[in-house]
């Protein structure tokens, strides 16, 4: 039997699944395209329905992997997509939002992003959210790569406190978001979305994450994917290629971390004692 996939909580109640599917930089290597197809499908099937993508990944040749990936399965999955800033405006964000339904081969996204902040005002960004859910278009809306200082920005725009969720570079090696903008959100009821959980399998070539995957049998990315599942308030995005790496990814859920192990890791992963800028991949 699979490990059940614990949940977290939108502003509305909505509960999503603590561990998605990643897809950047899929669907940009037609020699791939089959394996990708197959894990994404796979995630699914072991209850991964979270998937995220962007307009900009793969300039929207992921979005048509995953519109192909998802052929009979739609409606098992919450589809969360980005926008580009400069795409950000008004009319901009509901004609970017309609060639990514296109791509998508789909009616609605479940979650649209501002993919990072740029210069359109945000008040432009968040009429431009609110009339594509109006349209029914898409359920909920949220941001990316957003530091506290823009979220302040946001919530201060008319509207702006109906964002769903902020996605953000967060994982074992880049914790600083911890110091303040992880509080700031879990005090508006507002998950943080984890993409590159496992920093883009750039962690240290030895830490304490090696002990602990030594000890269980596991790999060094399912301890470091354990940890920020273990987070409060916190879901990850990590993407994988092939049906082997999705169930590998599935079973960091069985993973849990005792005292010692999270207080080694806080030990050599140290969090933040003071604002650091918010880090992006």
């Amino acid at each position: 039997m699979s490990t059940a996939i614990a949940t977290v909580s939108l502003p509305d109640g909505e509960r999503i699944p603590k561990l998605g599917q990643g897809t950047w930089e899929m669907g940009e290597q037609p020699a791939r395209r089959a394996s990708e197809i197959a894990a994404l499908r796979a995630g699914v099937e072991l209850g991964m329905t979270l998937i995220d993508t962007a307009e900009m990944y793969g300039d929207g040749a992921t979005e048509s992997l995953l519109g192909d990936a998802l052929a009979g399965l739609r409606e098992r999955v919450f589809l969360v997509s980005k926008v580009y800033p400069h795409n950000a405006s008004r009319r901009g964000v509901q004609a970017a939002c309609e060639q990514s339904l296109k791509r998508l081969k789909t009616d609605r996204l479940d979650l649209y992003l501002l993919h990072w902040r740029g210069s359109v005002p945000l008040e432009e960004t968040v009429e431009g959210f609110e009339a594509l859910r109006r349209a029914g278009k898409i359920r909920h809306w949220g941001v990316s790569n957003f530091d506290t200082d823009d979220m302040e920005a946001l919530i201060a725009a008319p509207g702006g406190d109906a964002c769903a969720t902020n996605q953000i570079l967060y994982n074992v090696a880049r914790r600083g978001a911890e110091f303040d903008l992880l509080p700031w959100l879990a005090a508006r009821d507002m998950p943080t979305m984890a993409y590159s959980p496992v920093d883009h399998a750039r962690l240290p070539k030895r830490s304490p994450l090696d002990d602990i995957a030594d000890a269980r049998g596991v790999s060094v990315f399912q301890v470091a994917l354990a940890w920020a599942l273990q987070q409060p308030g916190v879901f990850a995005i990590p993407k994988a290629g092939r049906v082997e790496h999705v169930r590998d990814n599935h079973r960091a859920l069985e993973l849990q971390l005792d005292a010692g192990e999270r207080a080694a890791i806080d030990a050599y992963f140290r969090p933040p004692r003071s604002k650091r800028p918010l880090e992006m991949l």
